[in-house]
């Protein structure tokens, strides 16, 4: 069995890239008013739900035949790869930022957990965000080819 498998294996990775924007978003209202048990709710469940990404999105691109090739014109192309590009480089960035950052909280570290999450969490939630914009602009907004 391989990606060609799961079409709809795309849609669930931009589904659990928004779940994990939702996630960090309602992490970090829970600590801005002091709820600390839910913030570290939330951010455990962003972390499975971005692992559950991962795994799906290593699955799908080691075993699938396909090529998505985004055929959008004009400036819209240049959106499109300054948006994947960012979007790429920060989601490498943000993993061991992320891990790092959650090792320090487990360990009681939360000082250095803060000053960390000051960092991780802003770019965790644009490659959240951009991972939507991207699955939306190669496969709803603007025309892409498989092949």
């Amino acid at each position: 069995m391989d990606a060609n498998d799961w079409p709809l294996l795309p849609t669930i990775n931009a589904s659990l890239n928004a779940t994990s924007g939702v996630l960090l978003t309602a992490g970090f209202i829970c600590i801005k008013k002091r709820k600390v048990a839910a913030h570290k709710a939330c951010m455990i469940a962003a972390g499975v739900v971005t692992a559950c990404f991962l795994c799906c999105y290593i699955y799908y691109h080691f075993t699938t035949q396909l090529l998505t090739k985004f055929l959008g014109e004009g400036f819209i192309r240049y959106v499109y790869y300054t948006i994947l590009i960012t979007h790429t480089t920060l989601a490498v960035v943000n993993l061991p930022l992320a891990i790092t950052t959650y090792v320090r909280a487990f360990k009681g570290q939360i000082e250095k957990h803060k000053r960390l999450a000051r960092i991780t969490l802003p770019i965790w939630w644009y490659v959240s965000i951009t991972g939507v914009l991207v699955y939306m602009m190669l496969y709803h907004w603007f025309p892409h080819t498989q092949g």
